[in-house]
C-alpha cells in the first residue's frame, strides 16, 4: 500500500537557512496493515504523514501510496487522490469537526463534496464506531472520546483505502484511548482498510502488530509483535495452553545499509562525545567499540 525509499524533505526557511525533516527515510506498509509511528517531537513523523496524505511533497526520492506516485501527481489529481484514496483524523477536534453540525451531518460532509450523498451509509458508519445512539447530537453534548470517534467514521466516509491518524488519543483519558484504539483495530479488520496511526503514547503501540520508530528524519527500529503459547504444566492438552504477546525491537537499515544507534547505548560505553567508533566482527556478531579503549591480549 505505500512504499517510500530515501525519502527527502528539506523545508526552505530563507535564502540561507534550510530544514532537513526527512533524510533518506525507508518505509513499506502492507495493504490491510495496521501500524504505528513513534518518535520524539522534531523526528520527521508528521511531515511523513503530511506527505502520506498529499498535504505536502516530497523533495526527492520515491513515495508511492495505492499505486500512485505522489512526487509526480498534477494539482489536479492530488486533490482527487486526497478526496478518494486517503482518510484524515486529526488529534485536534477542530481539524476533524464542524460545531454546528450533527454528527450524521459531519460525516455526510464529505460524501457531498465528492458528490454523492448516502444517509444510510452515514448511518452505518456512526453504528461502526459505536455512535448510532448519537446520530442527531451536536458536538457540544459530546466527549472527547465520542467526538474523535465520529472524527473516525468522517475519514471513512468516501471509503479510502488508507487511513492516517495523527495522535487521535493525545487529548483524552487511558481509558478512553484504548476505546479508540479498539474501534480502529475493528474498522482495519472489519473493512481492510490500511491504518497509520501516529502517537507518542507507548502503550498504545503495544497494542499495534507493528510500530516503526522515526529518529532524525529516518526509520531508526520496527517493533514487531510476537505471540507464543504457554502450555500448562499440569495438562498436555494444547487447549489448556495460554496465547501470549511479547514485542521485540529490531533495528532498520536503511537503502544505503547504514544503521542508527540509540544515543543511550553509545552513552553506556562513554562514546556520546564523539563522532567515530571502532567497528568489529567477532564470533559472528558486530561489535561496536569506544576508539579510546586499548584490547589487552594474555600472551
Amino acid at each position: 500500500m505505500i512504499d517510500c525509499q530515501n525519502l527527502m524533505k528539506i523545508y526552505k526557511i530563507d535564502d540561507d537557512h534550510e530544514v532537513i525533516a526527512l533524510q533518506g527515510l525507508d518505509l513499506r506498509v502492507e495493504q490491510g496493515e495496521m501500524m504505528g509511528i513513534i518518535g520524539s517531537s522534531g523526528s520527521g513523523k508528521s511531515t511523513l504523514l503530511n506527505m502520506l496524505g498529499g498535504l505536502d511533497r516530497p523533495t526527492a526520492g520515491k513515495l508511492i501510496v495505492g499505486g500512485k506516485d505522489l512526487l509526480r501527481l498534477s494539482d489536479k489529481d492530488l486533490v482527487k487522490y486526497k478526496l478518494e484514496t486517503v482518510g484524515f483524523v486529526w488529534q485536534n477536534n477542530a481539524r476533524n469537526l464542524i460545531p454546528y453540525l450533527t454528527a450524521i451531518e459531519n460525516v455526510e460532509l464529505p460524501m457531498l463534496i465528492k458528490g454523492r450523498h448516502k444517509r444510510e451509509r452515514a448511518k452505518e458508519l456512526l453504528e461502526m464506531v459505536g455512535m448510532g445512539h448519537r446520530l442527531n447530537n451536536r458536538l457540544g453534548s459530546l466527549s472527547g472520546g465520542e467526538q474523535q470517534r465520529v472524527a473516525i467514521a468522517i475519514s471513512l466516509a468516501n471509503d479510502p483505502k488508507l487511513v492516517l491518524a495523527d495522535e487521535p488519543t493525545g487529548s483524552v483519558d487511558v481509558k478512553t484511548a484504548d476505546i479508540i484504539l479498539d474501534v480502529f483495530r475493528n474498522l482495519n479488520r472489519e473493512l481492510g482498510v490500511t491504518i497509520v496511526i501516529v502517537t507518542h503514547d507507548t502503550q498504545l503501540t503495544r497494542k499495534m502488530d507493528r510500530v516503526v520508530a522515526i529518529r532524525d528524519g529516518k526509520t531508526s527500529s520496527e517493533i514487531l509483535r510476537k505471540s507464543y503459547y504457554i502450555q500448562n504444566d499440569d495438562n498436555e492438552s494444547s487447549d489448556d495452553g495460554v496465547e501470549e504477546d511479547t514485542h521485540v525491537e529490531l533495528a532498520v537499515l536503511d537503502s544505503a545499509r547504514r544503521i542508527q544507534v540509540p544515543e543511550s547505548y553509545l552513552e553506556a560505553i562513554g562514546i556520546s562525545e564523539t563522532n567515530k567508533v571502532r567497528m568489529e566482527l567477532e564470533d559472528g556478531k558486530i561489535v561496536i567499540v569506544n576508539p579510546n579503549e586499548i584490547k589487552s591480549k594474555v600472551v
